[in-house]
């Protein structure tokens, strides 16, 4: 149930589904659930989604990079090393406790009090481009804009090994690994996931991509890449014992947003640099050649 109330709607994470089953907020026929409770078809499921207690977490004044802004939105540079929104371990120093102090507040709450604004996500060591959203009418208009893949993002990533074809698609479903939690790996019983590279540069023993997503899955990007022989440099859960180049997380950027805004109607454009730790590694790269 909870696997099928997260795959249904793009904005309930399979963990924020457990939590609305096991405190009877989503019903099945009326009846309470366990999580793990199997789909029966031509069942009547029901969400109450509760008003979020915002003050669960708390705004801290830490600087964002904003690249574009107006009342309904907002894109932000996301540094790599920063955690997206609080979990066990990182209770603060979160993207989501910046923008809870930037926005004042003012954030949708759809997705519950832990990831106020969130539509999506980048991971902790993956810098680049992000959206959060002000208010639940754009966040479910985004939402549906995600799951119909009308956001075109495009990353750059730096891969062990030289990636002979000048282009290609790696088409295949992804689900969680049953025996390391961690990793996401490449299953028949995963979901659809589609990414889409070009290389931007090859050097002596690795190789700069250009990536667009055509699907947004967890860690999408480094486990397809993984998949095909090609880890990202530095990846600590998918090239563990490769050498990293001095670097903590892996070398991925979310380097360029398109979408349609919901509200004007206008393509909004936007591509930012790369940062300094992706440069920085290039440059190594090129002198190794």
């Amino acid at each position: 149930m909870d696997v099928y109330i997260s795959e249904s709607i793009p904005e309930i994470s399979r963990s924020y589904a457990v939590t609305l089953i096991t405190e009877g907020a989503a019903l099945v026929n009326g009846m309470k659930v366990k999580p793990s409770s199997k789909t029966v078809i031509g069942s009547l499921i029901t969400i109450d989604l509760p008003e979020p207690q915002m003050t669960h977490t708390l705004p801290e004044n830490i600087p964002l990079d904003i690249v574009y802004e107006d009342k309904d939105l907002l894109v932000i540079n996301k540094p790599q090393g920063m955690v997206v929104h609080p979990a066990p371990g990182h209770p603060s120093g979160t993207l989501v406790n910046a923008l809870l102090y930037y926005c004042k507040g003012q954030l949708s709450d759809i997705n519950g009090i832990i990831r106020p604004g969130i539509i999506h996500r980048i991971d902790k060591d993956t810098s680049g481009l992000m959206i959060a959203v002000k208010n639940n009418e754009i966040h479910e208009k985004m939402a549906k804009m995600i799951a119909a893949h009308e956001i075109v993002r495009k990353y750059r990533c730096c891969v062990y090994g030289v990636v002979d074809s000048d282009k290609g698609t790696i088409d295949a479903p992804i689900g969680r690994s049953t025996s390391d939690r961690r990793r996401m790996v490449v299953s028949a019983e995963g979901k659809p996931s589609i990414t889409h590279f070009e290389v931007f540069e090859r050097f002596g023993r690795a190789t700069d991509l250009s990536l667009v997503l055509e699907t947004g899955r967890t860690h999408q990007i480094r486990s397809h890449l993984a998949y095909i022989g090609y880890p990202a440099i530095g990846d600590p859960i998918y090239a563990p014992k490769r050498p990293a180049f001095g670097m903590v997380g892996q070398a991925l950027h979310s380097k360029s947003l398109s979408f349609v805004h919901p509200t004007t109607g206008e393509t909004i454009s936007l591509e930012i640099d790369l940062p300094k730790y992706y440069t920085d590694l290039v440059e190594k790269l090129r002198e190794q050649n």
